[in-house]
């Protein structure tokens, strides 16, 4: 049922701006009165279909597993390589696609990889697709056309259920449900036929893919098979059966038609980023069979207005892995913001003699400039304690090659991974920063695998060569930035690539930014 709150309104085009404002402005303060979660909703309960064996992607795995307890892995280090094998699994798919993701754009890439999703619906597929609501204003109509299909389902997570046509109503309408709107669903995973899953830091849209051509995320996934896919697909039904996920049409009414678009176009990708579909069709995948397991915070986490319960959250468990280290701990963080608690614990592990090497965005390659104002607090004590810290530059260097095609000049970290002691391994959807722990909802998983922390590793020694800042402390303890070697090193004493205008302005933003707002 649709809730009676969203019917608002109508008005004449001919209507002044300085009447409208006034009706507007009434209408959305109207609006927040009514701004919580419809009620009475009806949507049917589903789960993930047991029983993956009996399907072909089911066999190909159980043909290729080592061992009944461990689990296939395979990193997916660039992005042609990541839309490549979720082609491969919409294609591949005979009972079942879910689809659970904090972004989906709507351009080129994202048209064609639901073009095969919808190819799977008309297949037969069962399609279950949960969007996070925080970055879908303006796109209810493309979603409505998605789940015309009778075999497609979207459901809309946390949302905001008043003016919903652009970001800044949205949010003035909400504005008595701040609280509940401030947690957001930050999960990304692709599950065909509770057989092979995609997860990671990826969400789905042209700059995750490497497609855009102005600025491009540097990002890490998983295909992962074997006894950790049922163990998603738990998580994914806890989420879509939970009372935040709302179908899009108790959200959004109107044509469930798109406007005539542009011809598909289907993005080139490489040889060597097929190879899922080429396994997939020649009935044999090649992973890595190792331990693993699956890291899910609880759809719970969202009602949380204070630190949640540890048996929704995975933050102590985070906590716990690296506390373990007893060597060296990699942290590879697209937001890094450790807090006191953090940079306690690194204290201990170096105390310990542990060796702690961190990669995060720089203030020129970061995507979001105020996360900069909380990690900055801390880079002195960090830097103090002797951590390798490195920040990435928007330009990546001659290792770019590894993520080949990279279709822009400019990049930015989103990667989200732990490395501990060289084989232990955590990949998700989690940044090291308030948010992630305490807010947002947070996906991933632990390997165990000298081979797997071995690849991770090396994507931070090609950034750390010739794509990242090295950080030092000068002799009067003031952050300084280097790169290059010898005669051609260059050092800076304020943020490279960045201007005074945006330094100035971050400087006079941060007495207002605590970390936990970042």
């Amino acid at each position: 049922m649709r809730n009676t709150c969203l019917a608002g309104p109508t008005g004449r085009n001919e209507v002044s701006l300085s009447g409208v404002l006034p009706v507007l402005a009434a209408a959305l303060l109207v609006l927040a009165g009514c701004a919580g979660l419809p009620r009475h909703v009806e949507k049917t309960p589903s789960v993930a279909f047991e029983h993956p064996d009996t399907t072909t992607l089911g066999r190909i795995v159980a043909a290729a597993q080592v061992g009944k307890n461990l689990s296939g892995i395979r990193l997916v280090a660039s992005g042609d390589e990541a839309l490549a094998s979720r082609m491969a699994l919409a294609d591949h798919a005979e009972r079942s696609l879910d689809i659970q993701y904090y972004i989906i754009h709507q351009d080129e890439s994202t048209r064609a990889l639901m073009h095969h999703v919808r190819m799977a619906a008309d297949r037969g597929v069962r399609v279950r697709v949960l969007v996070d609501d925080l970055n879908t204003a303006g796109q209810d109509r493309g979603f409505r056309h998605l789940a015309a299909h009778q075999n497609v389902e979207v459901r809309i997570f946390n949302p905001f259920t008043a003016a919903r046509f652009s970001n800044w109503t949205r949010f003035i309408a909400s504005a008595t449900d701040i609280r509940r709107i401030n947690h957001r669903m930050h999960n990304k995973l692709f599950v065909a036929d509770d057989a092979l899953a995609i997860t990671g830091g990826r969400n789905i849209g042209d700059q995750y893919f490497t497609l855009d051509p102005q600025n491009n995320f540097v990002d890490l996934d998983v295909v992962a098979a074997g006894p950790i896919v049922p163990a998603m697909s738990a998580s994914f039904d806890a989420f879509w059966n939970s009372k935040y996920a709302i179908p899009i049409a108790a959200l959004s009414s109107g044509a469930d038609t798109e406007e005539a678009a542009a011809p598909l176009v289907e993005p080139e990708t490489s040889t060597g980023a097929r190879w899922l579909e080429r396994e997939l069709d020649a009935r044999a995948v090649k992973l890595a069979w190792v331990p693993a397991s699956v890291l899910a915070d609880g759809p719970a986490k969202i009602a949380s207005e204070t630190s949640p319960d540890e048996d929704i959250t995975i933050a102590d468990k985070i906590t716990a892995l690296m506390k373990s280290a007893k060597q060296e701990l990699i942290i590879i963080s697209a937001y890094f913001v450790p807090g006191k608690e953090g940079v306690e614990l690194i204290r201990d592990l170096v105390a310990r003699g542990v060796h702690v090497r961190v990669l995060t965005n720089s203030l020129a390659s970061t995507d979001s400039p105020l996360v900069d104002i909380g990690y900055a607090r801390y880079r002195p004590a960090l830097l103090k304690l002797g951590v390798d810290l490195r920040e990435m530059r928007p330009e990546l260097g001659q290792k770019r090659a590894r993520f080949h095609p990279f279709r822009s000049s400019n990049a930015s970290l989103h990667a989200k991974a732990l490395v501990i002691d060289g084989h232990i391994v955590f990949i998700g959807s989690l940044n090291m920063d308030d948010r992630s722990r305490h807010t947002n909802s947070e996906l991933g998983l632990v390997i165990s695998s000298t081979e797997i922390s071995r690849q991770v590793t090396g994507l931070l020694d090609d950034i750390s060569t010739d794509g990242s800042y090295r950080l030092q402390l000068d002799k009067n303890g003031r952050v300084e930035w280097l790169s290059g070697e010898g005669d051609a090193q260059k050092t800076w004493h304020t943020d490279p690539g960045t201007s005074v205008t945006e330094r100035l302005w971050l400087k006079l933003l941060s007495p207002f930014a605590p970390d936990e707002l970042l």
